[in-house]
């Protein structure tokens, strides 16, 4: 009620003093706008009092009340000198004056204003406050990267490594509390290049491109369902200034080195941004040790133990780079139109070598080498067009998108050291060539209604079509390894892949009394797959139709005490769907000692998670705790087995995706902020979760992890800010081995520290970084068994480096709140990292 007779007198003052608007005979109109935020907990504060008078004057001329982001906007406003005041219940009147507006420019953003419960009046047009490295919002926790001095000279992947509740593998493939099932979006929007090699090119960002990366356990309706473990949206740098402004970074390291730059320009309505990024790394050199057993045919004709060894050493070539460019135009307060071009490309080399040994041949020592080459190339053009109605906050988009990507990956595995010509025959050296183009069309319309003061409508539908073409040739090397390469037509694949998702979904809001607010929604999707495998010399390749539809609701009921603590209980349901690699039947044999094989009926995994949750803020501390159940059927993992491979006559291990049951896991995470002595911040995240696989029938003789095991991952982080500039920062990440039915994936910790100094205040920033500084090599340890076989695994990866930093803005480095973000197209579904087609493994035996 307080909030509704607040409404009524200020619309009453207002509407009253709407004549007294001074005109300076120019027909020009333009407006103020800007953002209030809590000087304490940093948050936006809804419902603030905005009043617009004459400079020096007391007279309200106009005015509004900011929204839930804190956003507010006063519009029709002639060229001329005004005086802003902010009033909140519980703070003392904030004024602002002059603020001044032109006919040559009518808008005036104020950029963020900060106010405090015991702040004084400022005669100032921009107050900026300083963001903290973690934000817990209603819906998301936000790491904002750009204020992370440790960040500076990396990726996207060593940035996800800090990032509260994710970790990173060591591929470089995130996953959220634990669930690797995860949909990585870039500004809100999906991209072809992530969909087809994640972890590749997360390596191509530079952390200097980073903004901020938000971390959405709980999605609502209006989200994609695909996603069982959530969204990760990756933030890029921009900036919202009248002029031209830019900035210029990178770092010279051990282990990498990169570059970044930005360029914004905005003048009145129009704005365009455009960033490149690139880094290169030095070779490294990682060390992978494998001990298979299993039993089967020895040399010598009995049966027995077939022991396994490979000790191998690759050196890798990393290489990428990624731009974009973004422009907007706002026709009037009820029209705009933005549109963003992203390009990406890079790649890799490796050259491999590995010393075998296997007492099932008669040749039980012998050598091989592996050299394999893959380039990735594409782009997105997405565009959107959002009307704003008469009526606050209701408001219209229609959004399209076109994401195109390539990826060509080439091997070469040959053999040394094979004398007899019965284990030559077993071990042809092999070429293999695989090219895939992958298209993405995406498009969808979303509506948003306030229908009342405390209930709002969102409403919308999506269509996304994939398209994707792939062309899989391997030749083997003739006359026992002296001839020439000839085109093995038993482990060449061609396939095309299609999938249709139509989606609609209905989201209700609702501010109830007493501090309460209740958001509940469902969505509807409906997946069309037809998959076709063309290989005439593997039997029971054939078109793979599925078509399935998914109702997913959500429900979030939030109570707000005191101001500063929120309990949250939430309820979501996710599906992840099974992609292309996961689905395809064909052998995939580019790596001999280590094949894939997919299966065209497997179902989607169905995650459904209850969650409770409490945020408070004390002072300059924040403290947000969750427990959380998550109950997850048709669970999807790779199944090993070790088997003799009917065309190589040896001992090979095979993995098949399938479906292998179902999971329920508890889970609790915790993370917080506090700031014992004011140049000192401490920052804690940890969550833990069990596993507890119950098999189906089917693969109960491949389990031998039957029992309940708990894991973690856990991230720490102290800043320390000096006098004159100086900045010092160390963090460590800790993760415990991630636990599948038939054994546990590695683990791994690290820790890091950086230092930076500002030469130039605001300018120029010199820094230096080191990670991993104590120990070269990470140690990567995984043990797997099934029915009939054991199997070992250790990396040695190196990430160990030390680096210098710096960072260069010119132009008007003062900006004012972000715009409001447009929903555009986000495609936050389907499981990603193999859907190109292309990217083959490394083959040969060898590490990938």
């Amino acid at each position: 009620m307080k909030r509704i007779f607040l409404l009524i007198a200020f619309f009453g003052a207002v509407l009253s003093a709407q004549a007294q608007i001074p005109s300076t005979g120019s027909t020009i109109k333009g407006r103020v706008s800007g953002t209030i935020i809590d000087s304490i907990t940093k948050k936006p504060l809804d419902y603030a009092t905005i009043s617009l008078s004459r400079s020096g004057g007391k007279a309200i001329l106009n005015g509004t009340l900011t929204d839930e982001k804190g956003n507010f906007k006063i519009n029709d406003i002639a060229p001329g000198s005004y005086k802003l005041s902010i009033t909140y219940i519980g703070y003392p009147t904030k004024v602002i004056d002059p603020v001044t507006t032109t006919p040559g420019k009518p808008d005036n953003n104020v950029g963020s204003i900060v106010i405090s419960s015991g702040a004084k009046a400022l005669g100032v047009v921009t107050v900026q406050g300083t963001t903290p490295i973690i934000e817990n919002r209603i819906d998301k926790i936000v790491y904002n990267a750009e204020k992370d001095v440790t960040s500076a000279g990396g990726n996207a992947s060593d940035v996800l490594r800090k990032v509260p509740l994710v970790s990173v593998d060591l591929d470089g493939k995130p996953a959220l509390r634990g669930d690797q099932n995860v949909r990585v979006l870039i500004n809100g929007k999906p991209s072809g290049a992530l969909s087809s090699n994640l972890a590749d090119v997360l390596r191509t960002i530079p952390a200097d491109q980073i903004k901020s990366i938000e971390v959405i356990t709980s999605p609502s309706a209006k989200y994609d369902a695909e996603g069982s473990g959530g969204i990760i949206n990756i933030i890029t740098k921009s900036k919202n200034v009248s002029g031209l402004s830019g900035s210029i970074s990178g770092g010279i390291g051990t282990r990498q080195n990169n570059g970044n730059a930005n360029v914004n320009y905005k003048q009145n309505r129009f704005s365009i941004g455009a960033n490149l990024g690139s880094n290169f790394a030095w070779p490294q050199t990682s060390l992978v040790d494998l001990r298979n057993v299993s039993s089967g045919k020895l040399a010598d004709g009995t049966t027995g133990q077939i022991r396994r060894v490979q000790n191998s050493s690759a050196e890798t070539k990393r290489y990428g780079t990624i731009g974009s460019v973004t422009t907007g135009y706002d026709f009037n307060d009820f029209n705009s139109i933005t549109s963003t071009i992203r390009v990406n490309g890079g790649g890799f080399k490796t050259d491999g070598n590995t010393y075998n040994t296997n007492n099932s041949l008669l040749d039980t020592i012998y050598n091989s080498r592996n050299l394999s080459k893959a380039t990735f190339s594409g782009f997105d053009w997405n565009a959107d067009y959002t009307h704003k109605f008469k009526k606050e906050g209701e408001e219209l988009t229609v959004a399209g998108q076109w994401s195109h990507s390539k990826i060509t990956s080439d091997f070469e595995s040959s053999f040394t050291d094979l004398n007899n010509l019965t284990d030559i025959a077993k071990f042809p050296n092999q070429r293999g060539n695989n090219s895939g183009t992958n298209d993405e069309y995406t498009a969808q319309a979303d509506y948003t209604l306030p229908i009342s003061k405390i209930v709002k409508l969102e409403a919308g539908g999506k269509g996304i079509f994939r398209r994707i073409s792939s062309v899989y040739a391997i030749a083997n090397q003739a006359n026992n390894n002296t001839g020439p390469f000839v085109q093995n037509t038993n482990l060449s694949n061609d396939y095309d892949y299609s999938q249709d998702v139509y989606a609609g979904y209905t989201v209700l809001s609702f501010t109830l009394p007493k501090n309460y607010a209740l958001q509940t929604g469902l969505r509807v999707e409906n997946t069309d797959i037809v998959g076709t495998p063309k290989n005439l010399n593997q039997p029971g390749l054939q078109s793979f139709p599925q078509n399935y539809t998914n109702f997913v609701p959500s429900f979030v009921l939030s109570k707000t005490v005191k101001g500063t603590q929120t309990y949250k209980l939430s309820y979501n349901k996710r599906i992840q769907r099974p992609s292309l690699t996961y689905l395809n039947p064909f052998i995939n044999k580019a790596n001999p000692d280590n094949q894939t094989q997919g299966k065209p009926d497997l179902r989607p995994e169905i995650a459904q998670t209850v969650e409770l949750s409490y945020n408070t803020f004390i002072k300059s501390s924040v403290i947000n705790v969750s427990a959380y159940y998550k109950r997850t059927s048709d669970l999807i993992e790779g199944i090993a087995d070790t088997l003799t491979d009917p065309e190589l006559q040896r001992r090979v291990t095979r993995t098949t995706y399938q479906n292998v049951g179902k999971n329920n896991s508890f889970g609790a995470s915790f993370f917080g902020s506090i700031t014992p002595w004011k140049p000192l911040t401490i920052r804690a995240s940890i969550n833990g979760f069990t596993y507890s696989p119950n098999a189906n029938s089917s693969q109960q003789a491949q389990q031998t992890s039957t029992g309940t095991y708990f894991q973690y991952n856990a991230f720490g982080q102290a800043s320390l800010t000096l006098n004159h500039g100086f900045v010092a920062e160390a963090f460590g990440v800790f993760n415990s081995p991630r636990r599948t039915i038939q054994g546990n994936n590695p683990s791994f910790s690290l820790i890091g520290f950086g230092f930076k100094k500002d030469i130039i205040a605001k300018k120029f920033t010199l820094g230096l970084n080191a990670l991993s500084p104590f120990q070269k090599y990470l140690k990567f340890d995984q043990d797997i068994s099934g029915q009939g076989f054991s199997q070992t695994q250790k990396i040695r990866y190196p990430l160990q480096s030390f680096g210098l930093t710096f960072s260069y803005n010119f132009g008007k480095v003062n900006f004012g709140a972000q715009p409001a973000k447009k929903k555009g197209v986000k495609n936050d579904d389907l499981l990603q990292g193999g859907d190109q087609g292309g990217g083959a493994p490394a083959g040969g035996g060898g590490p990938r």
